[in-house]
């Protein structure tokens, strides 16, 4: 419960650092604004920001928005709670130790997730043996771990596409304001900073997504692989008893090892050879 209440503290504290981030760029420009009132300086309106990004601003306002919605829907689903269900370890173990298989596979089919879908793959494979049993597991949570991993994918590319769009709304700003005055022979920099300064707003859209997004993206990551780890070690836990019911010493169970069929054939040969043959002098009739 301890754990549960520090990781959704860390998520609010998350959460409140990229909306601050997000933010930061509207902030800046309203402050602006009310700064410079009064002053000569130019203001900066930041309706006039997103009326000037024109289409490539469109697309990375609708990249932002889908940052957010995936943020909120990582911040739910990768959760110890969620990966891992309260009690479905404990109840797992005790139909495992019950020799209950198949209730404990229909226990973990009845409540997905990570945890249940690796103990499934291994209770699918408990009449081969502890070793099966502990490959499947492997292979299952390598399988899940990697879905995962996919699934925050997404946020590394938003990341790595807004600066990209940023930089071509921002290089065809410019050309489009150098164009105007391809025809003067010696143009004013006065006249050029205002189309400069448009073509410079793509960037600052862009720069303001992929910040928060590559951050997101990192802590979810290295929150899987805590997950992913623990997740493992229970599932391990879960079939400890099975590990030891399988293992257990000759001497407990009172019978000995069978041979197997080829020593069992040496062994015959062997006694065959050493065994003494007959006196060969009999009685004479």
């Amino acid at each position: 419960m301890d754990r549960s209440k520090s990781l959704l503290k860390y998520i609010r504290i998350g959460f409140v650092i990229f909306s601050v981030t997000l933010a930061t760029p509207a902030f800046c420009l309203a402050a602006d604004e009310v700064d410079t009132s009064g002053s000569g300086i130019a203001k900066v309106d930041f309706r006039q920001l997103v009326d000037d990004a024109g289409a490539i601003g469109i697309i990375i306002a609708v990249l932002s928005v889908a940052m957010v919605a995936l943020i909120v829907e990582h911040i739910i689903s990768i959760r110890s709670n969620t990966l891992m269900p309260p009690g479905l370890a404990e109840e797992v173990h005790s139909l495992i130790t019950q020799q209950q298989y198949r209730s404990a596979d229909s226990l973990c089919k009845d409540n997905p997730s990570f945890l249940s879908y690796v103990l499934s793959a291994g209770l699918a494979e408990v009449q081969m043996g502890y070793g099966a049993v502990e490959k499947a597991m492997e292979d299952a949570a390598m399988q899940q771990s990697a879905r995962l991993n996919r699934k925050i994918e997404y946020l590394s590319v938003i990341g790595t596409l807004s600066p990209m769009l940023g930089l071509l709304g921002t290089v065809w700003g410019m050309i489009l304001a150098f164009s105007e005055f391809s025809a003067q022979a010696n143009p004013d920099v006065a006249e050029l900073a205002p189309g400069i300064s448009k073509a410079l707003i793509t960037t600052l859209f862009g720069l303001s997504v992929t910040v928060p997004a590559l951050a997101s993206f990192a802590f979810f990551r290295n929150r899987i692989d805590e997950l992913v780890a623990q997740s493992s070690l229970l599932a391990e836990h879960v079939f400890a008893d099975f590990k030891r019911s399988i293992a257990v010493p000759t001497k407990q169970t009172g019978k000995p090892l069978r041979k197997r069929p080829e020593e069992e054939l040496a062994q015959r040969a062997k006694q065959q050879v050493t065994r003494p043959s007959p006196p060969s002098g009999g009685q004479e009739t």
